[in-house]
């Protein structure tokens, strides 16, 4: 019998840079690796800047309207644009930053 499965994320942290534009709603979009893919469509969830981590107010709640997998070769202008960024190349370098990229994003 498989285990059941993990309650959904209640919180999510995004780098400082880019909360307010989560707040905003300018950043509609967040592109994870797969061991922070566990949010599940429908649920609300906190966000907290990633840099304070003891923050215990949320900036902001966010409802996650969907889950969807995404690979490196995937990534075109249109993520840009939901992401609140400038170009490709900017979306690409934060990715690469923070996620090997022999690995999917």
């Amino acid at each position: 019998m498989a285990p059941p499965p993990s309650p959904a994320p209640t919180r999510i942290t995004f780098f400082q840079t880019l909360v307010p534009l989560v707040a905003s709603g300018a950043k509609t979009i967040t592109i994870r690796d797969e061991t922070e893919s566990h949010y599940q469509p429908g649920t609300v969830v906190d966000v907290f800047p990633l840099e304070q981590p003891h923050q215990e107010i949320p900036t902001c709640r966010i409802r996650i309207l969907a889950v969807e997998p995404l690979g490196w070769e995937d990534i075109d202008e249109e993520h840009v644009r939901q992401e609140g960024l400038a170009s490709r190349e900017q979306l690409l370098e934060i990715l690469e930053s923070v996620y090997p990229r022999s690995e999917t994003p």
